[in-house]
């Protein structure tokens, strides 16, 4: 069963939402799930911002308000460009299902520390593996949660979101205070401080970059996942950016935009 907890206020600081996003119900019959989520964010129900947090009636959806501001930013695992992948995607032959040692009878346990809008999470589970997902932010693990709660009651996503398991909260603090079996695999992958024009082109990096910012301390979580990790640690980087920290990785697997950083530790073997 997926399982969604709040580990927000247990381990480590998360960043302060501020006054500068409000949350808003687009229907008459949302404002009691808008009025939920204004609580538990500690954010105010209605009023300006310059973001809305909005309930609407396809779930849960943030929005930059401004004449030039990108569209909203929701989760969905049914339908779009995540369907595409799930039905397209060249399944086990992906890049990132070589990165994290997806192979005939290998299904790894994966952390993945840096879950963001949980679309690669969504691939490996699509794949068989059982994923743990960790998200920061309180807004973007709020989206991530209703993303996955909506997919449960799918007939065909359905099975796959429930090897999904989400913890909102500080990834470096919970994976120093882990509890129970390590992930075989722990997968990261940072904001990268880009410096290009080419970065704003996508929606959510000019939506969330305001509001998350650049990951600074990229190189103590890359030590938090070598300790953790039973197996393997995989970062995702531009394809030209810098290893994390000077630390080299064992090989790269590289594509045309990107590439992921492979930290061998055991090998990846399947069940007798």
């Amino acid at each position: 069963m997926r399982i969604v907890e709040d580990e927000a206020n247990t381990h480590g600081e998360q960043p302060a939402l501020g006054a500068s996003v409000c949350v808003a119900a687009l229907v008459p019959d949302g404002e009691a799930a808008a009025r939920h989520w204004a609580h538990r964010l500690g954010l105010p129900f209605g009023g300006t911002a310059g973001y809305e947090l909005q309930v609407g009636p396809d779930g849960l959806q943030l929005v930059m308000l401004g004449p030039e501001a990108p569209g909203p930013v929701r989760v969905d695992f049914v339908a779009g460009a995540v369907a595409h992948r799930r039905q397209f995607g060249g399944g086990s032959g992906q890049m990132i299902a070589k990165a994290v040692g997806v192979q005939p009878g290998v299904r790894p346990s994966i952390l993945d520390a840096t879950a963001g809008l949980g679309r690669d999470a969504f691939v490996l589970a699509g794949l068989g593996c059982n994923v743990t997902l960790i998200e920061r932010h309180p807004l973007i693990a709020a989206l991530l949660e209703d993303g996955l709660s909506r997919a449960c009651a799918d007939a065909v996503v359905g099975s796959i979101v429930s090897r999904m398991r989400l913890l909102a909260g500080n990834a470096i603090e919970l994976m120093r205070t882990w509890e129970g079996e390590a992930p075989q695999v722990v997968y990261l992958d940072p904001m990268f401080p880009h410096r290009d024009k080419s970065a704003l082109v996508k929606k959510e990096m000019r939506l969330f970059r305001p509001l998350v910012g650049d990951d600074d301390d990229a190189p103590v979580l890359l030590e938090a996942a070598l300790a953790l990790a039973s197996h393997r640690v995989v970062v995702k980087r531009p394809r030209k950016a810098p290893v994390i920290g000077g630390m080299v990785p064992g090989y790269e697997l590289e594509g045309n935009s990107s590439r992921f950083d492979i930290y061998p530790k055991r090998s990846l073997k399947e069940k007798a």
